[in-house]
């Protein structure tokens, strides 16, 4: 914004030869005429935001094909919260364990062994060939291959101890399998390449100092290399979130399989489809906040001040209105009599 100052006072020219006015001493800045710059185009593009947004709800509200009746008998209903609980199970457990084993991949990938390193890479380069839906399929078949599994002389089928694997591979069995080593692999390279972005200056001296190479690990590259890690992984888990849907093709009961069946049944596709989008985004926006707190937390040493946390803005933001409230309520102060 600019304002408009008298033209008393005191012209001088800057060295690009532009004129300016110096306000003479005893210019009273509040009587100033303060003139707002205007944003047209900002203006005319938010006005084409919010007109689709509108239309948009409008069409919400009034397109009975929706079905919002039958999104609000099944948004609560039993089976769909029962379905939504196995698909949290899945995510916390599968996400678990491909963070726990893709961090023994990444620091094996990063390993001076041969072996460690060679085994590392083949087995990320393997899981992320492999369709995911591919994973699942094998994993739940692989009673066919290998009908029992056990322990015993190796190289026979003389067993000391074994057991079937159709009962031991169930259907979750299979969906935590398929998930975790799928998630493990991409996993690994995330944790790489976190750990990479830490600059060696650090590890060499963390290893002049003589620290132990797990305290080197654990308090000086991981809480660094979080900031790197963090957001690719909260992304990888709300990924992982929306693809235990691809679960329902062994048919194991999982949010998105619960609504295929009852829209089946009852024919109303949309309504029922609806139920599993709103639940997934509201899981997706509980993580995201998560997320955001999270990066908060550790941007503590990268930052010298913390950016305000939207709740922290909303306040700033209404002590800012009381104020400017309270300046208007007090009238202008009338010059002295003369």
């Amino acid at each position: 914004m600019t304002s408009t100052i008298p033209e008393t006072g005191t012209a001088t020219r800057d060295s690009a030869g532009t004129a300016t006015v110096a306000p003479a001493a005893g210019t009273d800045f509040g009587a100033l005429t303060v003139v707002h710059t205007r944003h047209y185009l900002r203006w005319i593009f938010a006005a084409v935001i919010v007109f689709v947004v509108l239309q948009l709800l409008w069409s919400l509200v009034t397109n009975d094909k929706f079905g919002w009746s039958v999104f609000s008998d099944y948004f609560f209903a039993p089976a769909v919260l029962t379905g939504l609980g196995m698909t949290l199970t899945l995510t916390a457990v599968a996400g678990s364990l491909g963070f726990i084993l893709g961090t023994v991949l990444a620091l094996a990938r990063l390993s001076k062994s041969p072996i460690l390193n060679s085994v590392s890479w083949s087995f990320i380069w393997f899981f992320r060939s492999v369709p995911l839906l591919v994973q699942l399929l094998v994993w739940y078949n692989l009673g066919y291959l290998y009908p029992r599994l056990g322990l015993g002389v190796p190289f026979t089928d003389n067993y000391f101890w074994s057991f079937d694997t159709v009962t031991v591979v169930s259907q979750f069995a299979a969906a935590v399998l398929g998930l975790s080593l799928h998630q493990a692999a991409y996993s690994a390279e995330i944790i790489r390449g976190g750990i990479l972005s830490v600059d060696q200056g650090q590890l060499e001296a963390a290893a002049a100092l003589g620290l132990p190479r797990r305290v080197r690990v654990l308090r000086i590259i991981m809480p660094q290399a979080a900031r790197s890690i963090l957001p690719n992984a909260f992304n990888e888990i709300i990924g992982l979130l929306k693809g235990t849907s691809i679960v329902s093709v062994i048919a194991l009961g999982e949010l998105f399989y619960v609504v295929q069946v009852v829209y089946n049944r009852n024919q109303q596709v949309i309504p029922l489809l609806l139920v599993a989008v709103v639940w997934y985004i509201l899981i997706t926006t509980v993580l995201s906040i998560a997320q955001y707190y999270v990066e908060r937390h550790f941007a503590r040493g990268s930052v010298r001040v913390l950016p305000p946390t939207p709740l922290q803005r909303a306040r700033i933001w209404v002590s800012t209105q009381w104020a400017r409230l309270d300046d208007d309520a007090v009238p202008p102060t009338s010059g002295a009599a003369s």
